[in-house]
């Protein structure tokens, strides 16, 4: 397992984390036994980060996790442990960075999970009713508190980043990448190498698009945020899976997992970047953990370029309703 530096001044983690909202989320949640299985699979295999939110099924999510470190002597001290808040659920006001509503949730969470810190706090999503140096300064107390480690940001502008660093060091930046999804490097992923913050790239497989198996598109309509999702609608569906297929070709002319491909290819760019795919079953986490041992040279990765060119993608990433919270920046 290639391990990379957690800022300037971080700890040493695995360049593989593991999302844990697919034990509680917008997919269908996951047993507690089928989560443990995951997560004891990840330990086995080197993984040393696991990245939840309070949000992922109500702390559900978090609560799983807690329960594995309790039964799994010596879980928590091997894995470097990342947390979320600031979505709060509610109509009224979706997004809520109140100093004390992050400290709260924090403390919230801390309970769920068992523990009396975490690595890495997050802000889910920037709540414009505070300044960038504001939220700052909210994230510099929690620091100061003890509470966490370090602390991130999620689907914000490179602007807002350079900002809320002026005030407090920011150890991790969380975006959507892919080789579907290829904005953060318009700019976002210069800025975390910039400042020494690692990017975080969550749906690394393209929300199952860059993998051997695909959502058919009637399991995709059955999945909320799928079923409204543009790229799971037709006729982008179609196209989507045409435009993959060869993708798929190219994985198993190399002798990989589709998955396993496009976890590499998310590593090559950079050690700074940290690839967070979630899963509920240990077959396709075995699928994604191959990604991790390989090394893709230039052939290789003008290969994948020729197959999936920047911009391939049929639809937006988002729906205009889901576009509601992230930042755009390009």
């Amino acid at each position: 397992m290639k391990m990379m530096k957690f800022g300037a001044n971080g700890p040493s983690v695995s360049q593989f984390g593991i999302g844990a909202m697919s034990f509680a989320g917008i997919y269908g949640d996951a047993t507690y036994a089928e989560s443990h299985a995951v997560l004891n699979a990840c330990r086995d295999g080197g993984v040393t980060h696991i990245d939840t939110s309070n949000v992922y099924g109500n702390g559900r999510s978090e609560e799983i996790i807690g329960a594995w470190f309790a039964e799994t002597n010596g879980a928590r001290d091997d894995m470097h442990l990342a947390t979320k808040a600031g979505i709060t659920g509610q109509a009224e006001r979706r997004f809520n960075n109140d100093p004390a509503y992050m400290s709260e949730n924090l403390d919230a969470s801390l309970a769920r999970m068992g523990v009396d810190h975490v690595d890495l706090f997050y802000v889910h999503r920037y709540d414009r009713s505070y300044t960038p140096e504001e939220l700052g300064g909210t994230l510099k107390a929690l620091i100061d508190s003890g509470k966490t480690r370090a602390v991130g940001l999620s689907e914000i502008a490179p602007s807002t980043l350079r900002r809320v660093a002026s005030e407090c060091p920011v150890a991790a930046v969380q975006s959507e990448y892919s080789l579907s999804t290829r904005a953060p490097e318009l700019g976002l992923a210069q800025a975390c190498a910039e400042l020494d913050a690692i990017l975080v790239a969550f749906s690394p497989v393209g929300r199952a698009f860059l993998t051997d198996a695909p959502f058919s598109y009637d399991r995709g309509q059955s999945h909320g945020f799928t079923a409204n999702n543009p790229r799971f609608m037709a006729p982008n569906y179609a196209a989507n899976i045409a435009a993959t297929d060869r993708f798929r070709a190219l994985a198993a002319d190399m002798g990989c997992p589709a998955a396993g491909l496009a976890i590499a290819w998310l590593i090559a760019q950079g050690d700074h970047v940290l690839p967070i795919p979630g899963t509920k079953n240990i077959d396709h986490l075995a699928e994604l953990l191959r990604g991790t041992e390989m090394r893709l040279n230039a052939d290789d990765l003008a290969r994948i370029e020729s197959a999936l060119p920047v911009g391939w993608a049929h639809g937006d990433r988002y729906s205009d309703v889901q576009w509601e919270g992230p930042e755009r920046y390009s």
